[in-house]
């Protein structure tokens, strides 16, 4: 998927992109970079982590226009941003279960996400997807919180990224080890076009 992206070209209930890791496992700490665009006005599900029983095992979900909400197993940090920032936008979150501490970058600028279910992992059968929140395993999507927009550059790691790595990964130095956005297994679902990227 290098100099690709995937494009969803309007709301509904039944586009989205299952993405298949390389490795299957709980994981104690986790990091999700990715580069997107839209112009919703109405909050949306960027990348969602469903478990059999949790349906928001990992979700970032931006609500604009000033609030970047993060889920991990159920428990949610409502993240404050700078208004205009969910327009272009290089994302990345990081989770440390030993901590708990969730972080929010956007644009490169750091936002911290306070302390959300310390001690827990995220269990190891997962349904990954782009596009759509899961209010089931693998399902239960609501067009009202569909994306609609762009989506590139999605990597995620089993680590903790350092400020240094997020830098690198924004600059596309740095590349995933559960899933690589260069060497991306995907499958898609519904209205979604994988197109060259014009930037």
């Amino acid at each position: 998927m290098d100099g690709k992206m995937f494009i969803f070209p309007k709301e509904t209930n039944t586009a989205h992109v299952i993405l298949k890791p390389t490795v299957t496992k709980p994981l104690q700490k986790v990091s999700v970079c990715l580069n997107s665009y839209t112009d919703l006005s109405r909050r949306y599900s960027l990348f969602s982590i469903a478990t059999p029983g949790k349906d928001n095992a990992f979700l970032i979900y931006p609500e604009p226009p000033n609030i970047c909400s993060i889920y991990i197993n159920q428990a949610i940090s409502n993240i404050r941003i700078d208004p205009g920032s969910l327009g272009w936008m290089n994302l990345c979150v990081t989770w440390d279960s030993n901590t708990g501490e969730v972080h929010l970058w956007i644009n490169g600028r750091h936002y911290p996400g306070g302390v959300l279910m310390k001690g827990t992992s995220i269990a190891a059968e997962a349904s990954i997807l782009l596009g759509q929140d899961q209010d089931t395993f693998g399902g239960g999507f609501d067009a009202s919180q569909s994306f609609v927009g762009e989506i590139s550059d999605v990597n995620m790691w089993d680590k903790v990224l350092t400020p240094e790595d997020i830098q690198k990964a924004i600059s596309g130095d740095l590349h995933g080890n559960l899933i690589i956005w260069k060497s991306l297994v995907y499958e898609i679902k519904g209205d979604v076009l994988v197109q060259e990227k014009l930037q």
